[in-house]
């Protein structure tokens, strides 16, 4: 089945060029555009997206905002951010919002419709440096204070192959990295990356990646 996509951006020449760039594509399905926060959230309700790709700043009611109160309705429904903005405030309140995915407006096609795709498929959307600036802000000790021993989340939990698998999670590494450095199947690291977010009751990988800095698996250093 195709992905549902909606598109809300108050440019209408930039929701005209993402429509054209999803909609090449045989596995997605551009289901509706709309100019605002506000229509953004009566439209999700009408046409039933997977995936909103939702700008930040925009009359009426902003992404920000808007991302709220759709994750809150609907938790089924992922939304990325797309932004001319690469501002910190805006990563942490889209993401402290519901959010599973960040992008810049100025990123390659090509990175937009793979963003599309990964969010759909349940996984959270950072680059390593935007991980890094989230690890910063939300999981770091105290002044003075080392890193977690591992203990301070239920990591125990986890099977060492397990903690393996996230430890390359939180270093940024995406599904086909990880296989092709462990040596095993793509389909193997989903598997496994999906064990970890039950056992660890996160809802996506940037949830995750914030346990394993808070337990000391992994440094913002290392």
């Amino acid at each position: 089945m195709s992905v549902r996509v909606l598109l809300v951006d108050d440019q209408p020449l930039l929701l005209q060029g993402f429509a054209m760039i999803l909609s090449v594509e045989d596995d997605l399905e551009v289901v509706g555009q709309v100019t605002d926060g506000a229509r953004a959230v009566e439209a999700v309700v009408s046409l039933r997206p997977d995936v909103v790709l939702m700008d930040v700043q925009m009359p009426v009611l902003d992404g920000i905002e808007a991302t709220r109160q759709v994750v809150a309705a609907h938790p089924e429904v992922r939304v990325l951010i797309l932004t001319t903005f690469d501002r910190d405030d805006y990563l942490f309140e889209a993401l402290a919002a519901g959010a599973s995915g960040f992008l810049l407006k100025n990123s390659d096609p090509d990175d937009l419709v793979d963003a599309v795709r990964a969010v759909a498929e349940g996984h959270a959307l950072l680059a390593p440096e935007v991980t890094r600036r989230v690890i910063a802000r939300m999981a770091t000790p105290g002044a003075g204070e080392p890193p977690g021993d591992g203990h301070g989340i239920p990591l125990p939990v986890l099977t060492h192959r397990e903690r393996e698998m996230l430890e390359l999670v939180a270093r940024g590494l995406s599904n086909g990295e990880i296989a092709a450095r462990a040596f095993v199947t793509e389909a193997t690291v989903k598997t496994h990356v999906s064990n970890i977010l039950a056992k660890l009751g996160v809802r996506d990988r940037v949830q995750a990646v914030i346990a394993a800095y808070e337990a000391g698996l992994v440094s913002p250093r290392g």
